[in-house]
């Protein structure tokens, strides 16, 4: 399996829960309003045999008008039209931007017009219910009606013969997690509760998190698991180190 991280670079983010783009060799956090986190975004896109697959479809940002993760893929020679699979650990902006786009319903379209999209039905229903600031509707609501969607109604499950997913919550109450497997080679996407390199050494409770003290057991949990059969962790929120192979 190939695998190809699509940065999106560095953001800062307070309780307006708004992402602002942020320069390392420019700007400086303390003159970020109080509170401020700095945040890095990192899609994947992950080629094996059959499929080209993307965990989380980042921001969508448009650059010069086209999708960075558009523009990202294409940097790589993959055309968003050859993307099969999207698997969507939750929906968070910063996790749904990616999904569709255009301004309005007239002209919002699929970002991947030929792929499946891949969610936990509770997770749909929770982000339709909860909405702003966390969640934005219009990244996920052409979703609803699209026969292009495939809702996981079981807590566990296989997508595919190399494509397991289970419900592992903490972060959201309904975070998805996602085993890609071929031939001797384990990726595994923990979404935001496997998000950095840096959090999987460490037991903390993340008071960003639904459920804090279950995302600290599932990464030890992970962390111990993975060395059996060797996982490649994917790390969305960490563009120094994307992946790590135990």
């Amino acid at each position: 399996m190939k695998i190809i991280p699509l940065s999106e670079g560095s953001f800062t983010i307070d309780k307006t829960k708004v992402f602002i783009p942020f320069d390392k060799d420019k700007d400086k956090l303390q003159e970020r309003p109080a509170g401020s986190l700095l945040v890095e975004i990192q899609p994947f896109v992950v080629i094996t045999k059959e499929d080209i697959i993307i965990l989380d479809t980042g921001l969508g940002f448009l650059k010069d008008g086209v999708l960075q993760i558009h523009k990202s893929l294409l940097n790589n020679n993959i055309k968003p039209e050859n993307v099969t699979r999207v698997l969507l650990s939750h929906l968070h902006k910063d996790h749904a931007g990616g999904i569709s786009k255009g301004e309005t319903k007239t002209d919002c379209l699929l970002s991947f017009p030929n792929a499946l999209y891949y969610i936990n039905k509770k997770e749909f229903e929770y982000a339709s219910e909860k909405g702003m600031p966390s969640y934005q509707l219009p990244d996920f609501n052409i979703l609803r009606t699209s026969s292009q969607l495939i809702m996981m109604e079981e807590n566990a499950g296989y997508i595919n013969d190399k494509i397991y997913f289970e419900t592992a919550g903490g972060h959201t109450p309904y975070l998805t997690v996602f085993w890609i497997r071929e031939d001797e080679d384990v990726i595994f996407f923990g979404g935001d509760v496997a998000s950095q390199l840096q959090q999987m050494k460490n037991r903390f409770i993340a008071k960003y998190d639904f459920d804090g003290k279950k995302s600290m057991e599932l990464r030890s949990q992970w962390w111990e698991e993975s060395m059996k059969d060797r996982w490649t962790f994917l790390f969305y929120h960490d563009i120094k180190t994307p992946e790590l192979r135990r």
